[in-house]
């Protein structure tokens, strides 16, 4: 139970740090930021793998490239159900969220 809640938590924090980068991400306070680390995780976990079956064929086409879209697809379904997350350019802002969440999050797990 702890290392989901410390999980939930540097998701958080990783949320807050996306919405400060110039990428078109936006989110409103640390309590929406929490809210959607909580929506990223559920969807990441009931959604995901349904997508992955339904694209698989992509992803052995483009080598696995085409899992970057699936992450930008779970990541601006997160921002349409949090209000006060919110996409500047839409997909664009999806896809570089998704990558850049993905890669503070590392950072910050490697550290704990």
């Amino acid at each position: 139970m702890g290392d989901i809640l410390l999980t939930w938590l540097v998701t958080t924090v990783s949320f807050l740090i996306i919405s400060r980068l110039p990428i078109g991400v936006e989110i409103a306070s640390f309590r929406k930021a929490a809210i959607a680390a909580a929506v990223f995780g559920l969807l990441n976990a009931l959604l995901r793998p349904i997508l992955f079956l339904l694209g698989f064929p992509l992803i052995l086409v483009t080598f696995g490239l085409f899992l970057f879209v699936l992450n930008a697809i779970i990541f601006g379904i997160a921002a349409a159900i949090v209000e006060g997350f919110r996409l500047r350019y839409g997909f664009w802002s999806a896809l570089i969220g998704s990558i850049a969440l993905s890669i503070i999050n590392s950072i910050l797990l490697s550290f704990i």
